[in-house]
């Protein structure tokens, strides 16, 4: 086995495929990661805000939630509908495109590239963040952890959707399990203690501001934070394609997993947050400590079970980027195969996942982390817009579907997908107001940016097809040999060997060499006659001419470029062909040891743009034997 079977594993055929496929247990963790962890956040970004009322924002917290999840259950069964109507998957873009148009459809998947960008380098930081709070010694390496992190993720998904499955699956049932126990010791304590929460390690009291009634500015910039938590609902309508048989019965089933675990944890979070007192506090303070952890030491103390569920509360939030993983190169892919993007991106790689995706996306979250020093908090409030921006257009784009459907369900699909398009557009346009100042205007930059990316690669790819385009048959016309030329620096094997194929080219071959500087080229001339042109007389062929060009500046590209453009003033309906003989060394450290001078001049040809000059490269390769066995060694692991 190579390096790299070891490290991604071995090459998977395409009729393996549906072996890598992933059922209900797998998809949890896969494409739920990001918003079963947005229950460690999401409450309390929602009290985050409420922080100005002290104890009286608790009162509203478990309104604000439940209204959050009513938005949840209407996206809930909005996109069962979604699955149902499109087991292909795409999710927002396939939907939107399909039924308002290129242009709603593509504005949709300019807004969840960037909310999955965006989740990746976020969830890492939180995760690594939270780390660092429980390790302070680890601080001056928050930005190395952040890498290293990013590192095993985009190598897990290199791996496989199966293989990531497997891996994730561990902490994020975990974090589930040790979370629901939580929850459920919590609640059973306070109902059997009469509605009176005595908490094992109290939280910090809050302060008593007696303001009267909160605005609903600040209830409106609560929600908004809070509604952080439904960002990853997306994931599963985008991944259909990567379920297995029967995908979409597997879809809908992972969906209500997702959506049953986040609503109960949402729910019991806010819940037992009220109940016990406790609320968000100011992370720039010393002695800070999460909702959760509060949460967790108020209910079971803070002995083995706190720090078992504290850790795997940082793992999964660390670990929530893969979702961004399962759903951005798929979505990549879609938009790929309609022109919009490089065709790159819809190519399966050696384990069937789509490489280019995976890279991309490790690349730019990578970037981001760098730029941010691995700190991204202030990315957060770009995190919703995508999303909901997104949500609205699917919903809106599901409507048309059911309308232009018009089945026996078709009316009552209709309505369902209605209220999701207006309520999920409510809720974005309180959004956009409520963190516009926050950062999220950079949202109304960067969406446009990106659907400018998508409409000139479109704009390349039908210029591209404009020009190669033949309305006719094979012309014969102007079909004459082309005139041949072999630059070379002087007589070797190299140079015999490109000579050789020349002559079977055409009978008419000019050897050119450019004397460089001072150079003598009295030695190039001699040999030339006694190497070529006496053995081709007696073999009664046509003798190539040699063209010695002087060069007192020691350039080597232009005077063959304006040799050439005479050769073409010369024969104007004629093909020029260059025959390149080039050196390929045995091992790339070897290729630092010469001047590259044949691989400069084919991209110097290249980038002349002439059509009437084909490059072909002639090459000779050194200790030829271990150069195959190392392309052998190659070629079997690619």
């Amino acid at each position: 086995m190579s390096v790299l079977d070891h490290i991604l594993g071995k090459h998977l055929s395409s009729t393996e495929e549906e072996g890598q496929k992933i059922g209900v247990l797998s998809g949890v963790p896969i494409l739920g990661l990001d918003g079963l962890s947005s229950s460690a956040y999401g409450p309390e970004a929602a009290l985050s805000v409420l922080l100005p009322l002290g104890a009286l924002g608790l009162a509203y917290i478990v309104p604000i939630t439940v209204i959050i999840l009513l938005l949840l259950t209407i996206l809930y069964f909005s996109y069962r509908q979604t699955i149902s109507a499109y087991p292909t998957g795409g999710g927002s873009y396939t939907v939107a495109k399909e039924n308002l148009g290129i242009r709603a459809g593509l504005l949709a998947a300019a807004a969840l590239m960037l909310d999955y960008i965006l989740n990746v380098a976020v969830g890492i930081s939180a995760g690594i963040g939270a780390l660092v709070s429980a390790f302070p010694g680890l601080h001056s390496y928050t930005l190395t952890l952040c890498l290293i992190t990013l590192a095993i993720i985009t190598l897990v998904n290199l791996r496989g959707t199966r293989e990531s499955g497997i891996i994730f699956g561990l902490p994020t049932y975990a974090f589930v399990g040790t979370l629901t126990i939580v929850l459920g010791i919590g609640i059973t304590k306070f109902i059997l203690n009469g509605g009176h929460a005595i908490p094992v390690v109290a939280p910090p009291a809050l302060p008593n501001i007696n303001i009267g009634v909160a605005g609903i500015w600040l209830l409106m910039r609560s929600f908004a934070s809070g509604c952080t938590a439904m960002t990853g609902v997306e994931a599963v309508s985008n991944g259909v394609s990567a379920f297995a048989k029967p995908a979409v019965r597997n879809a809908q089933r992972t969906l209500t997993a997702i959506v049953v675990i986040l609503a109960f944890l949402l729910l019991g979070i806010a819940y037992l947050s009220h109940s016990f007192g406790i609320g968000a506090m100011d992370q720039e303070q010393a002695g800070y400590q999460s909702v959760i952890s509060q949460l967790v030491a108020a209910v079971v103390g803070r002995g083995t079970f706190y720090f078992i569920t504290i850790g795997s509360v940082l793992l999964v939030l660390t670990l929530s980027a893969n979702t961004s993983f399962a759903g951005f190169p798929r979505l990549c892919r879609l938009v790929a195969e309609d022109g919009y993007l490089p065709r790159a991106f819809g190519t399966q790689g050696r384990r069937l996942v789509y490489n280019v995706g995976i890279m991309f996306l490790a690349i730019v979250s990578g970037i981001l982390l760098i730029v941010f020093g691995g700190i991204t908090d202030r990315l957060i409030p770009l995190f919703a817009v995508g999303a909901f921006a997104a949500f609205s257009l699917s919903q809106a784009g599901m409507v048309v579907h059911w309308k232009r459907a018009k089945g026996k369900t078709s009316g009552t699909s209709m309505i369902v997908n209605g209220i999701g398009a207006v309520a999920t557009t409510v809720a974005l346009v309180i959004i956009l107001f409520a963190k516009f100042v926050e950062g999220a205007w950079i949202t109304l930059v960067l969406v446009p940016a990106i659907l400018f990316v998508f409409m000139n690669v479109r704009h390349h790819y039908q210029k591209v097809a404009r020009e190669v385009h033949c309305p006719h048959a094979l012309d014969l016309s102007h079909n004459d040999p082309p005139v041949v030329i072999v630059p070379f620096r002087a007589w070797d094997i190299l140079t015999e060997r490109a000579l050789r194929f020349a002559l079977r080219l055409s009978p008419e071959v000019i050897g050119v060499h450019v004397c460089i500087g001072a150079e003598d080229n009295a030695a190039v001339r001699e040999q030339w006659a006694r190497n070529v042109e006496t053995p081709i007389k007696a073999a009664g062929l046509p003798v190539p001419r040699l063209e010695v060009i002087p060069s007192l500046y020691r350039k080597l590209l232009s005077p063959l470029e304006d040799y050439i453009d005479k050769l073409h003033e010369e024969y104007p309906t004629r093909m020029i062909a260059v025959v390149i003989p080039e050196l390929v060394e045995a091992h790339w450290y070897q290729y630092l040891l010469h001047n590259q001078r044949a691989a400069w001049l084919k991209a110097d040809l290249f980038l002349r743009g002439d059509r009437h000059v084909v490059v072909i490269n002639i090459p000779w390769y050194l200790d030829e034997e271990k150069t195959k066995r190392r392309a052998k060694r190659m070629s079997a692991g690619r």
